[in-house]
């Protein structure tokens, strides 16, 4: 096990996903600045992404799509500073079909196993009602009631309403970018349309570069066609730099390590 230093060593935090991507997506930004406080960061990924999209040219055409997408995301966990890196077998675009007894007891295993003082999920719009993202959110939540008075605190991940569009309209205004630049075809305006106000937002600015390398060691994902490949490191800090979260009602409702956290300033290597 590694031995994290830093002003934070010794706490901990579990960040609960549905899909490789997702995590360096939603707060990628934080999960290494915490790292990087001596944070130990534990990832727990419920599906390989196995239905996800696969850019042409990124993979070997014969190995299966969720076997490469689980090793971009131990990639892009090394980028991140991650520790642990736990990935569940559930069926990509079917998780609302999981037993939800089960899966709620696989979540508060996992959260017992872990014992971190803070859970980072999705928020109750999914980030843009991805089913499979309100579904986590919805099992998390119920995991870290049952916990009682030994939950964590929980943190819901949220987008800030247009960054989405304002990442896209940075990105076609390239002159290489191709036509069909794009965030995997989604409507922009979705991501943060309908979220709850953030009770927390994060200047996790210094972290954007590495989240956005992150990103990209989602290669499948992340193609020439993906507005994120066409992001400046500045581009990056401007637009992407400030995390936005909602403290949950359930879990621990006291002071936590991400309330304490100051503004990030200097390179980060």
């Amino acid at each position: 096990m590694t031995r994290r230093t830093g002003p934070l060593a010794g706490r901990r935090l579990l960040a609960i996903f549905a899909h490789p991507d997702d995590e360096s997506l939603a707060c990628g930004g934080t999960l290494a600045w915490c790292a990087a406080q001596g944070v130990r960061v534990s990832l727990l990924c419920v599906t390989r992404g196995e239905m996800g999209q696969r850019a042409p040219g990124s993979s070997d055409e014969t190995i299966p799509l969720g076997t490469i997408r689980r090793s971009e995301l131990h990639a892009a966990a090394e980028r991140l500073g991650i520790d642990d890196v736990i990935v569940f077998d559930h069926p990509d675009g079917s998780l609302n079909g999981v037993d939800e007894a089960q899966f709620r007891n696989e979540m508060v295993v996992a959260i017992r196993h872990v014992r971190p003082d803070v859970v980072v999920t999705f928020g109750p719009d999914g980030l843009y009602w991805h089913p499979d993202h309100v579904t986590v959110h919805e099992r998390v939540t119920e995991a870290v009631e049952q916990l009682g008075a030994s939950a964590p605190a929980l943190f819901y991940v949220v987008f800030a309403p247009g960054v989405m569009r304002r990442v896209v309209e940075t990105a076609q205004a390239k002159p290489d970018a191709p036509s069909d630049v794009s965030l995997w075809s989604l409507d922009p305006d979705a991501f943060g349309a309908c979220a709850p106000a953030a009770t927390l937002v994060l200047d996790a600015s210094v972290y954007a570069p590495r989240k956005i390398e992150a990103l990209r060691c989602h290669r499948t994902q992340v193609s020439s066609a993906s507005a994120f490949t066409w992001l400046t490191p500045p581009e990056a800090e401007q637009l992407l730099g400030h995390e936005h979260f909602v403290r949950a009602s359930a879990g621990y409702a006291g002071p936590t390590f991400l309330d304490a956290l100051e503004p990030s300033s200097g390179s980060v290597r």
